[in-house]
């Protein structure tokens, strides 16, 4: 655990009691603070009560009297569409408000470091898509090549859960929109945008508030790198903004769709070939076609961003390629699950939206395509694909997402018919994709349960 610090022997609340949350109040205990704590939900406010946490009704008149901040969890809007309640409250008190990845970064260093050879470094990680397997493909390089390595924020670990840094350590942290939002201290050594592509816009008022929260990571975090996707307007305005001039080193641009020319430093994927250039010259190249756990093109835009991030902390291009090589890919993400009688089946339930979907679409070839849910703002606008043979529509308005499709399709309704359809008509060659281009609470408690029952279903299918 990362004690908290700068809050000793003050009160400090916590609203929301989930993962960070809870960590959050431990980590301030530890660091010599007062927490006291509220969730909305009674289920989440006695299991912490049940853990030793201290409650506070912080809907209450008076509940901030004596309060130095209020530390928020990253699901509670405090902007659009409208602020919590409680976020308000504080506002109006005159508390500060922040999130746990602000604690992390104003707690992170410690006096420790002084007696190490190398620095403890961070590398941040964030952007709409693929952020979750360019941190793990990151952190998994790292370990391949012997350097101590943690992996948290949006995926594994809560920040503060971590343990303290070692001699030369890399924390790799996937950020969210929510949690580079408030977050008061942004300060990784690396940070890295993916993309940018619509998502979470009622929480962020727009794409403008969207690109605003994941800029500030670059605008207020003053990294010493930056790595930039450059293949969204979005992205060459943010890499323009950090760069001093054509030469600019500190910015390392990053496309999956073309050549990237001029004397900086550049990492681009062309044809399944990854290549470096710096200075005007090719510094490295990786051959990604045969890697399984990096299928598409947008893998090998994850490959490249991670790419250039491990090289921004020192590690060769061979290291690198050995890590890719071995690198399994993440469950629910491009995931290989089963191949038989020339049939592959993939699980890329985090597809959530219409970018990811379109995406792990031009993976492969010829696609019988699981898709449906519930769909997100903007429709299926722009989700078209000659890869698809035909479409298995699951979710409870399977009937209205069949009808936006160009393809031909047939409305299964649940997992099981649709697995069920799509085995029955694969034939050798030919994937059975589960990207559902949709969220999935009209069904499942989180897209990971989603992809859990898609692959028992082609396990029950495969064996039966």
């Amino acid at each position: 655990m990362i004690p908290v610090r700068g809050y000793g022997g003050k009160t400090v609340a916590v609203l929301g009691l989930g993962r960070s949350g809870l960590t959050a109040a431990r980590a301030l205990e530890a660091g010599g603070a007062e927490a006291v704590a509220w969730d909305d939900g009674a289920a989440a406010r006695d299991r912490a009560e049940g853990e030793g946490i201290v409650l506070r009704d912080l809907t209450q008149g008076g509940a901030f009297d004596g309060v130095s901040a209020l530390i928020v969890s990253p699901g509670i809007p405090h902007l659009y569409p409208t602020p919590h309640p409680v976020i308000a409250a504080a506002w109006e008190a005159g508390v500060p408000v922040d999130n746990d990845i602000g604690l992390f970064f104003r707690s992170f260093g410690n006096g420790d470091w002084d007696k190490f050879d190398t620095t403890p470094r961070v590398i941040a990680v964030t952007g709409s898509n693929g952020k979750s397997t360019t941190s793990a493909l990151i952190h998994h390089v790292l370990e391949e090549a012997g350097r101590p390595a943690q992996l948290a924020g949006n995926i594994g670990r809560g920040v503060l859960d971590i343990e303290p840094a070692r001699d030369g350590e890399v924390v790799v942290l996937e950020l969210s929109s929510y949690q580079t939002d408030l977050a008061r201290a942004l300060t990784p050594d690396i940070a890295v945008f993916t993309n940018l592509t619509p998502d979470h816009l009622d929480r962020h008022g727009g794409m403008g508030g969207y690109f605003a929260a994941k800029r500030r990571l670059f605008a207020e975090g003053g990294p010493d790198r930056a790595v930039i996707g450059v293949d969204e307007v979005e992205g060459r305005y943010l890499a323009n903004q950090l760069a001093e001039d054509g030469a600019e080193m500190r910015v390392i641009r990053v496309s999956a769709e073309r050549k990237l020319d001029g004397p900086g430093w550049a990492v681009f994927a062309r044809k399944g070939f990854l290549a470096e250039w710096r200075g005007g010259r090719q510094a490295g190249s990786i051959d990604l076609r045969d890697i399984k756990g990096l299928p598409g093109a947008h893998n090998h835009q994850n490959a490249c961003a991670a790419y250039g991030a491990l090289r921004a902390i020192g590690l060769g291009p061979k290291a690198i390629e050995r890590g890719f090589a071995s690198f399994a890919g993440l469950p629910h993400r491009s995931q290989r699950i089963a191949e038989k009688d020339g049939v592959v089946f993939v699980n890329d339930s985090k597809a959530t939206n219409v970018d990811a979907a379109a995406k792990a679409l031009a993976a492969f070839p010829k696609i019988r395509w699981i898709c449906g849910g519930l769909q997100k703002e903007g429709g299926l606008d722009g989700l078209a694909s000659d890869h698809v043979l035909k479409a298995y529509v699951i979710g409870r308005e399977a009937e209205a997402f069949a009808r936006q499709l160009s393809c031909e399709s047939e409305v299964c309704g649940t997992m099981a018919v649709a697995v069920a359809r799509a085995v029955e008509e694969a034939e050798p060659g030919e994937t059975v994709l589960l990207a559902p281009a949709a969220a999935s609470f009209d069904q499942y408690d989180s897209f990971e349960r989603r992809g859990e029952d898609f692959a028992e279903q082609v396990a029950a299918c495969l064996t039966s």
